[in-house]
């Protein structure tokens, strides 16, 4: 490949066909046809934050009989997905409700948000998915926002004859007071309030010295000054050209110094313009001024300087921050931090921090609590297509997300009720004994649930160091992860008490049993996958079973003669999933009903429309064919031909219907042979 073929390559991406746009100048009168027609383009921020959001639209699922909204945007569809946040639809409906609040100025305008939660909860990419929302948003047409530039100054007021506004405000704010009112009354006529046009504040110092000295050189002539000296433009919001997204990042105690915050003198324009008093002189370039129209992070944000907090909680309640030797800036930004649980609680016990406590509001996002979504996180990372090179067999990521997700649950209080089954519960499976409204009740009992608990940090780290080494030889299995799981506890940093390293461990044994109950259930579903030998047992179990039903006899195929209902065939079926004697009868009346009701709808019977009897037939037939294929042969190292043949058509059916590979196919049949080698049950444990 030559150097003409890369460079073409490079500049491919070009597309100048919105260029235009994105870069528009016109003069202030441009700005108000731009007004009439879209007023939204004059939004707050917060208003602005909250269409972001919306404008990548929502679903609605049933939670608990509650509808819970899920916000598309949270799926990180900018970056396809790189920083989507899962199992956290409650706690981000909460966020987006302050920003709806927000908009309509009902008073969370004017509060710092506060994203409260354990070590690697999220906090963190939510904010980082806000601010590239917002830069993303302001790249579009429905998110367009202006700002403007003083031109042809060089004559009159002996500087640059260009200045941009050193922190982007709103146009509008050139409108004076007075007049501001009676022009928002006539934009906001026909619109709602979530709609409305506020605008509050005066321009910077900057912009302020300008206007004011231009207002004396035209005789108080606004007209004047705005069509010789104003350009409006449109900005784009950029965190890395500091443009409307903010971050501020506390150093230690001694070193913090608040004109980070608020912008400090420029010492080298003093000569030219005499003053440190005159705003020139000055670079509002803090984080809070560059933040303007946007949104500033406050990364641990507790750990501020108490002089930072005074300038936090300015900034906030009064929208205006204040500047070395200048007045109160105007500023308009939502100002979001995140914080974990030890600070949070020094926050509490500190009584100067009542201001602070007061602004506040806090927004939980806690660990996730329900095993699919805690799975996302690990299959997102860790797939065929970012680890080609080796295969995570099946159930790798759900048994360590498993795992995550029972560190972080509370015992139930409930005597009949184990974790394993609370965490299942808590996933979607209801039974007669434990309802949704149960559930409910459980959540409620568990006043710190999910804000303790392994972090989905560590368990990343110990899935990249599984990849990594390799003990699979190409494919890691469950077993190796959890095995890297638990001895990382020993190091862990966070774990300090060794009763929580005991009780991790005793977990970990319950993953490891759950893991050996799904492995044997797969291998028996491929042993026993023969649809027409199933349809055989099952053709056979309805035919005793409506002669039961029925008192009737059955004709035996070979010898025509009419017998008995075969009990003992009818019983191997039902004992597998646990119908005893005494239910038996109703187990087959129920299914009788079943087939009656849909020989009345027209419809045949099919035994994997009901998933219990299904389950048993497949047992039976494993326990069935299990003797034949001899599956504990597979713990020696003697097997025949025939027996290998049928090895070689369950190992396939691992492969082709449940994602294992040539090696992890061989590691499940081996360890459910030793299972059975040893005399393990074939029976699933019934989770209640």
């Amino acid at each position: 490949m030559d150097a003409l073929k890369l460079l073409e390559i490079a500049s491919s991406a070009d597309d100048n066909s919105d260029y235009a746009e994105s870069y528009w100048v016109g003069s202030f009168h441009d700005f108000l046809d731009l007004l009439v027609k879209e007023p939204k383009i004059a939004r707050t921020a917060f208003q602005r934050i909250y269409d972001m959001i919306m404008s990548y639209g929502t679903k609605v699922h049933k939670e608990y009989k509650k509808s819970i909204i899920h916000y598309n945007f949270f799926d990180d569809p900018i970056d396809q997905g790189k920083d989507a946040v899962f199992g956290l639809d409650v706690h981000l409906m909460k966020l987006v409700n302050v920003f709806k609040a927000g908009a309509q100025r009902y008073g969370a305008e004017r509060r710092v948000i506060l994203l409260h939660g354990p070590v690697g909860s999220s906090k963190s990419t939510i904010t980082r998915l806000l601010k590239k929302g917002l830069e993303a948003y302001s790249h579009t047409e429905q998110g367009a926002l202006y700002s403007y530039t003083w031109k042809n100054l060089a004559d009159i007021l002996k500087m640059e004859d260009e200045m941009p506004c050193p922190i982007n405000e709103e146009p509008l704010h050139l409108v004076r007071k007075e007049q501001r009112q009676t022009l928002l009354r006539n934009i906001n006529a026909d619109l709602d309030r979530l709609h409305s046009v506020y605008v509050e504040g005066e321009s910077c110092p900057a912009c302020r010295y300008i206007f004011n000295k231009l207002m004396i050189h035209y005789q108080n002539d606004w007209r004047k000054v705005i069509d010789n000296h104003i350009t409006v433009r449109r900005v784009l919001l950029s965190e890395k050209d500091r443009v409307g997204i903010g971050t501020f990042q506390p150093k230690d105690e001694k070193n913090q110094d608040s004109t980070e915050l608020t912008g400090d003198i420029n010492y080298r324009k003093i000569a030219q313009y005499g003053s440190d008093s005159d705003p020139r002189a000055f670079n509002f370039d803090g984080e809070f001024n560059i933040a303007n129209r946007g949104i500033i992070e406050f990364v641990e944000v507790l750990k501020l300087d108490v002089a930072f907090l005074y300038d936090l909680l300015t900034a906030s309640q009064e929208h205006k921050i204040k500047p070395k030797k200048f007045a109160q800036t105007d500023i308009d930004e939502i100002i979001i931090g995140h914080t974990n649980e030890a600070e949070y609680r020094k926050l509490q016990k500190n009584e100067f921090m009542e201001a602070l406590r007061d602004r506040t509001i806090k927004i939980d996002i806690p660990y996730i609590t329900k095993l699919n979504e805690e799975i996302k996180i690990y299959a997102k990372e860790f797939n065929a297509d970012t680890v080609p090179h080796i295969h995570i067999a099946p159930h790798t990521c759900e048994m360590a997300a498993m795992w995550a997700v029972l560190t972080r649950l509370e015992e139930p209080k409930k005597a009949n009720l184990t974790l394993m089954q609370k965490l299942k519960l808590y996933n979607g499976k209801t039974t007669q004994k434990f309802t949704e409204d149960n559930i409910k009740e459980l959540r409620k009992e568990a006043a710190r649930e999910a804000l303790d608990g392994i972090s989905p940090r560590y368990i990343q780290d110990k899935i990249s160091n599984a990849l990594v080494v390799d003990k699979g030889n190409g494919c890691i299995n469950p077993f190796i992860v959890l095995n890297e799981l638990e001895s990382g506890l020993k190091e862990h940093s966070l774990i300090s008490k060794d009763d929580d390293r005991k009780r991790y461990r005793e977990l970990l044994a319950e993953v490891k049993k759950e893991y050996e109950d799904i492995v044997k259930h797969e291998v028996q579903r491929a042993v026993s996958a023969d649809e027409s030998a199933i349809a055989k047992v099952c053709a056979n179990y309805i035919d005793n079973l409506k002669a039961y039903i029925q008192n009737e006899k059955v004709k035996n195929p070979f010898t025509g003669a009419d017998e008995e209902p075969d009990e003992r065939l009818m019983r191997s079926i039902e004992e597998k999933i646990d119908i005893a004697d005494s239910r038996k009868d109703d187990f087959r009346r129920e299914i009788m009903n079943y087939i009656g009701a849909l020989a009345l709808e027209g419809r045949a019977f099919d035994y994997k429309t009901n998933e219990r009897l299904h389950k048993a037939l497949e047992l039976k037939l494993f326990e069935d064919q299990k003797d034949t294929i001899k599956l504990t042969t597979l713990v020696s190292n003697i097997v025949d031909k025939e027996t290998q043949e049928k090895i070689s058509v369950v190992k396939g059916r691992l492969i082709k219907n449940y994602g294992y590979c040539e090696i992890c196919a061989s590691d499940a049949l081996n360890f459910v042979a030793s299972i059975f080698a040893r005399g393990g049950v074939t029976k699933d444990k019934q989770q209640g």
